[in-house]
């Protein structure tokens, strides 16, 4: 168990980072109202840019937390509860503008796989 527990930590951890260090100038198919950067797809939520900074920090903190649980478990639940909150907001942020579900999917999975990270002992 402990293997696919720490499998799920580097997904979730790589994909986050990825979408927020690599991809925030982007488009892509799960952006809110078909934005084509991370900058626009706030404006979408109606948030202010600063949110972006310290939501796009936040997230790649607590990703870190998760990389750096596999070896310091202490980091593992406030890690992987700090992303599955951030990731509730993400869903709550697309549902609140009217996107189809369908681009809330990712936010959905990493909400689960946090969960699961934080649960699953």
């Amino acid at each position: 168990m402990e293997y696919l527990i720490n499998t799920i930590k580097i997904v979730i951890a790589i994909s986050i980072i990825n979408v927020w260090l690599f991809r925030i100038k982007k488009s892509t198919a799960w952006r809110a109202n078909n934005a084509n950067n991370m900058k626009e797809e706030f404006k979408a939520y109606g948030l202010p840019e600063w949110s972006m900074y310290i939501i796009g920090t936040l997230k790649v903190l607590f990703s870190l937390g998760l990389l750096i649980s596999i070896y310091y478990n202490q980091l593992e639940i406030p890690s992987a509860f700090g992303i599955a909150f951030l990731m509730l907001g993400a869903i709550i942020m697309h549902v609140k503008i009217g996107d189809p579900i369908k681009k809330s999917l990712p936010a959905f999975i990493f909400l689960s796989l946090s969960l699961i990270v934080a649960l699953v002992q």
